[in-house]
């Protein structure tokens, strides 16, 4: 779980670490004694996860959640210790992808327990919904004090990542994640072919560089349809959209995945695919994406 330097780093808390560099060590202009207790209860949480890695998107529907599920699972599967937060708050995928969709939220004396699939702690607002018919109606305040509850309250524990599965867009949202996470070593961006999204992906590349976030990179998702019966693969948007934007914005190209069926089967069913059909071309895809996460060093 991370070598022993990173699990001692990991281990301190606001009071004994010794590191007079934390943000959260002095209070800052204009802050009260409260705001100062929740930045230090937030940070007490967050230094003990060696990497934070956000899943961003311009907009909807272009396979982010799918994309985060996935990313969670395989470093599981590489051995590391992985929180997945799901902070999409009008449209949370992530328990119905794990298939945790009936599961109720512990707690105990340090917080709230984020529910376990197989050995990656998950939360997600879904898991306060009474069922998949209700709305989340809620201004920015409101959803701002969510986001930080899941951060600072949910015992997360010693972890080697934390993937956060973010709203698209780059509102109010996305915003709350990147000033609550001040040290996330980075973002990945997920887009399809198509110009629509490449738009909007643009635009949250901007966003990232404005917040001093790093992209990690860009994926191109839905590249090519793969056919479940004789896996032969067919154009059905124009591919290498993603790949252009990259080198347009100059950030990583982290790969393409193709349009499968069997990946939305996966989802659906309650178990990513990278574990459910792991020597298939598309969790062989995924790998190859998620390579360059698996050996991301820490942000300075």
């Amino acid at each position: 779980m991370g070598d022993a330097s990173e699990v001692e780093h990991r281990t301190g808390n606001c009071e004994t670490c010794g590191d007079g560099t934390c943000s959260a060590k002095a209070a800052r202009d204009g802050e009260s004694p409260e705001e100062h207790e929740k930045r230090i209860a937030l940070r007490r949480r967050l230094c003990r996860i060696g990497r934070k890695v956000l899943v961003l998107s311009g907009k909807g529907g272009v396979g982010k959640s799918t994309v985060a599920v996935n990313l969670a699972a395989w470093l599981s599967m590489k051995g590391k210790s992985v929180g997945l937060l799901d902070v999409d708050i009008h449209g949370p995928s992530v328990p119905r992808m794990l298939g945790l969709r009936d599961v109720e939220i512990l707690g105990c004396a340090d917080g709230m327990l984020p529910v376990e699939y197989e050995d990656i702690a998950v939360m997600s607002i879904g898991f306060l919904l009474q069922n998949d018919k209700d709305a989340v109606i809620w201004r920015g305040p409101r959803k701002m004090a969510v986001i930080r509850q899941f951060l600072a309250e949910v015992v997360w524990g010693d972890r080697d990542f934390l993937i956060v599965d973010v709203p698209p867009g780059t509102g109010d949202e996305p915003l709350s994640v990147c000033q609550l996470i001040e040290d996330a070593d980075g973002a990945v961006v997920v887009t399809t072919p198509q110009e629509v999204a490449l738009g909007a992906v643009r635009r949250s590349i901007t966003f990232c560089r404005e917040l001093a976030l790093p992209v990690i990179g860009v994926v191109e998702n839905m590249s090519g349809f793969v056919c479940p019966k004789c896996g032969e693969r067919t154009e059905l948007f124009k591919s290498g959209g993603g790949e252009r934007l990259a080198r347009e914005m100059h950030v990583p190209f982290l790969g393409r995945i193709p349009l499968d069926p069997a990946l939305t089967l996966a989802g659906d069913d309650g178990h990513p695919l990278v574990e459910r059909l792991a020597e298939s071309a598309t969790a062989r895809a995924l790998q190859s994406v998620f390579k360059p996460i698996l050996d991301l060093p820490r942000r300075p």
